[in-house]
Formats: structure tokens, sequence, C-alpha cells
């Protein structure tokens, strides 16, 4: 639920302030935590390695 929340203020905040360029910023940080998260636990760990 707080999740949500948080969803709906920071598209609001965005909206209001006029700052599009901050969604694909987030966009892209939250597919490198993903990708870094899942590359820890996957036998593919040793090729995910060199990109970062």
């Amino acid at each position: 639920m707080a999740k949500q929340s948080l969803t709906r203020e920071f598209l609001a905040f965005i909206r209001q302030e006029k700052k599009w360029w901050m969604i694909p910023l987030v966009l892209v940080l939250l597919l490198l935590g993903a990708l870094l998260l899942f590359a820890s636990s996957s036998p593919l760990a040793p090729f995910f390695y060199p990109l970062f």
C-alpha cells in the first residue's frame, strides 16, 4: 500500500513540476537494480560481472 502511494506521489510531483526527464532516469536505475539483484542469485552471475 505504501509503495502505491509513493508511486502516485512521485507521478504527481513529475506532472506538477514538469520534470519529465526524471522518468527515464528512474527507469534505468530500477532496471540496473533488478539486474544486480537477479545476477547475484543466478547461475549466469559470472557473465554479468564484466558488465559492471
